[in-house]
């Protein structure tokens, strides 16, 4: 195992297989969990792994910061370990845009995860065979690894304007394109008009995800990354069937607790990567659209069924202390 300090001082060969990128923080049990199922890739134990471990926001976190970094340094099944210990918190946010920046220009690509991320036997495959087909068509930028629980039919793989942030790939050529600067991003969108498509027809508030990354209330890389490709029309490739579990959604992470609908199983086969059309696939984009209205539209009806049983609730127990 090597250990190496913030500013990766090492110079490490350039390989054919992507260096696999892992993002920890405070969360032991899930950092294990992680660790487990990318182990179980044919492709781990001839793969870099970088480990970059955040430090602790607040006396709280030491003791969980500390037990993460004493598991990743027994870590073994993979052809080389490289563990970076931040001295402070840098955020989830400038963490993963700081450690891919540092490994994708050292190698040229990269496959990112976090520490909640449950991950097929067949991720690092899929991965490393898209970021070799896909290497030199400047269209496509990014290589997802998720995909949302879509009950109709999609195909083996296909292409949209986005770009999501549980398990993914890409280029240096595409990590480039990144705008750090959110408020330029929505400039954008607004002088172009560009917000509907940008949340999926309205279905998904990725607008106001972006406002929100923007007042500080939320620590959000993604929504950056996701305008960034959507802006340069660039696109994403994602699998007909998701290849990554996010464990997270138990209140544990930062932005989890709200999120269980993206709940979905992990695909346990191979996806093939063959030649498709290299442009966004409307049916593909129909389909996450109308499972996001589907959930907006069970969401509502679930709050107004509880605020009518808490009416009737409240009126029977009125009606009762009032019968004379």
């Amino acid at each position: 195992m090597k250990f190496v300090d913030k500013n990766m001082n090492v110079q490490l060969p350039n390989k054919n297989l992507a260096p696999i990128i892992l993002f920890v923080f405070n969360r032991p049990q899930h950092t294990k969990k992680t660790i487990d199922a990318l182990r179980k890739n044919k492709l781990a134990i001839e793969s870099r792994l970088f480990i970059f471990s955040d430090g602790p926001r607040s006396k709280f976190d030491i003791k969980n910061v500390s037990e993460v970094r004493k598991f990743i340094k027994t870590i073994v099944g993979f052809k080389e370990i490289n563990i970076v210990e931040r001295k402070r918190n840098l955020g989830l946010a400038q963490s993963i845009i700081n450690g891919v920046t540092e490994i994708v220009n050292r190698y040229g690509k990269v496959i990112v995860l976090e520490d909640d991320m449950i991950s097929s036997p067949y991720f690092l495959k899929f991965m490393n065979d898209s970021l070799s087909y896909y290497q030199n068509s400047k269209e496509v930028i990014s290589i997802q690894g998720y995909m949302y629980p879509i009950k109709n039919k999609l195909p083996e793989t296909f292409f949209l304007r986005m770009a999501d942030c549980w398990g993914w790939a890409t280029w240096d050529r595409g990590w480039e394109l990144f705008e750090p600067n959110g408020q330029l991003l929505l400039d954008q969108l607004k002088k172009r008009k560009l917000e509907c498509d940008f949340d999926l027809n309205y279905s998904y508030g990725y607008t106001k995800m972006l406002k929100d990354q923007i007042s500080g209330q939320v620590d959000s890389w993604a929504i950056r990354w996701y305008a960034s490709i959507f802006l340069k029309n660039k696109l994403g490739l994602y699998p007909g069937r998701s290849l990554i579990s996010n464990i997270g959604m138990d209140g544990t992470g930062q932005h989890s607790g709200s999120h269980e609908y993206l709940d979905t199983s992990i695909e346990m086969a191979p996806i093939s990567i063959s030649k498709i059309t290299i442009e966004e696939d409307l049916y593909s984009r129909k389909q996450i659209e109308n499972y996001f209205l589907f959930r907006k539209k069970n969401f509502l009806s679930s709050i107004k069924n509880k605020v009518k049983r808490l009416y009737l609730k409240l009126n029977t127990k009125y009606f009762f202390l009032h019968d004379y």
